[in-house]
């Protein structure tokens, strides 16, 4: 788990509203920024660290809900957690369906939402893991032949070797010299094990490795 300071960014264009988050935030010792309003928040740089985004639905230029959207294209995966005086159902179910952690209405209770802030670091940390586990899978992948990478997704299924070797046109004798590169350069010891890492990546099977670079 990382030990970098989270950051919460306060997207309101209500100047009070802004402040009273700030000083909450801050007395639970979260580092906060502030933004006016969505265009200022897609202008600013956002470093590569835990961070929750506390979002207006209703503001000038750009709503809550089209940010979300912008976010979106851009890949800026970072959690929201709505905040709204004029929310209603419909706006709460699209904003969930596109991923929101929460959905608040104002006035909130703090410590329902300090709890939802809460849920949204789990949540990014969590994403962020994965990331770098996936980032690392792929770089040991990069390193496979492509014949390697040909019998790694076949040796996943749990085929034998003299199968994959009837499969590919070899010997069996050259599908256990490959097998056994695959787990050095996978740095597994076990099928079970190279199994798991290729799921982690959503590979199951031939074809489903990405082409060699």
């Amino acid at each position: 788990m990382s030990t970098t300071q989270p950051i919460i960014h306060i997207v309101d264009d209500n100047a009070s509203v802004r402040r009273a988050l700030r000083r909450l935030l801050a007395s639970v010792g979260h580092e906060t920024r502030t933004y006016a309003s969505a265009h200022e928040f897609l202008e600013a740089e956002h470093p590569n660290t835990p961070a929750c985004v506390v979002l207006d639905v209703r503001m000038p230029r750009m709503s809550g809900l089209e940010l979300q959207d912008r976010m979106a294209k851009q890949e800026l995966t970072i959690p929201i957690v709505f905040i709204t005086g004029h929310g209603d159902i419909t706006m709460a179910v699209e904003a969930m369906k596109k991923g929101a952690v929460d959905f608040l209405p104002k006035p909130f209770d703090d410590q329902e939402l300090l709890a939802s802030i809460e849920r949204a670091l789990s949540e990014h940390e969590q994403e962020r893991s994965d990331q770098a586990e996936q980032g690392e899978i792929l770089a040991r992948i990069d390193r496979l032949t492509p014949r390697e990478r040909e019998v790694m997704e076949h040796v996943i299924t749990g085929l034998l070797n003299k199968q994959i070797a009837a499969e590919l046109g070899t010997s069996e004798k050259t599908i256990k010299v490959h097998r056994g590169r695959v787990m050095e350069k996978m740095e597994v010891v076990s099928l079970a094990e190279l199994v798991r890492l290729a799921a982690r990546i959503d590979v199951h099977g031939p074809g489903d490795l990405p082409p060699a670079e």
